[in-house]
């Protein structure tokens, strides 16, 4: 699921089913596959479907028409919101965490999607 929360001084982001604050890469494509593989992966691992379900839910606060999804490499289905497909950061543990934003790793930055799918710079 993905749904929307005010968290910290960011406003309403997109987050988790479990609240936990979800991020964009700026060296993703918007309408394309990930290109956050291997090491960087690990460190943000992508918010994919469970095996058999073809369509993500959109939670409290979400456009249901922004949610899709993208195939990665390994054939699991990634979640996307206005074509950017999301990710978690393994620095963000509880609900409210937003220690990936604006964060320089991984060769590009990291950054919460608003529920309209605007960036936060």
């Amino acid at each position: 699921m993905v749904q929307a929360a005010t968290v910290g001084g960011l406003g309403k982001i997109l987050v988790d089913g479990k609240g936990i604050t979800l991020y964009m890469f700026t060296l993703d494509h918007r309408g394309q596959p990930s290109v956050c593989y291997q090491f960087c992966a690990v460190e943000w691992p992508p918010l994919t479907l469970p095996s058999g379900v073809t369509k993500p839910i959109a939670g409290p606060g979400i456009k249901a028409s922004l949610l899709g999804t993208t195939r990665r490499s390994n054939g699991q289905l990634q979640v996307t919101y206005d074509g950017w497909p999301l990710y978690l950061w393994y620095g963000d543990t509880v609900p409210g965490s937003t220690s990936g934003q604006a964060l320089a790793n991984a060769g590009g930055l990291w950054y919460v999607l608003r529920p309209s799918g605007q960036i936060v710079r």
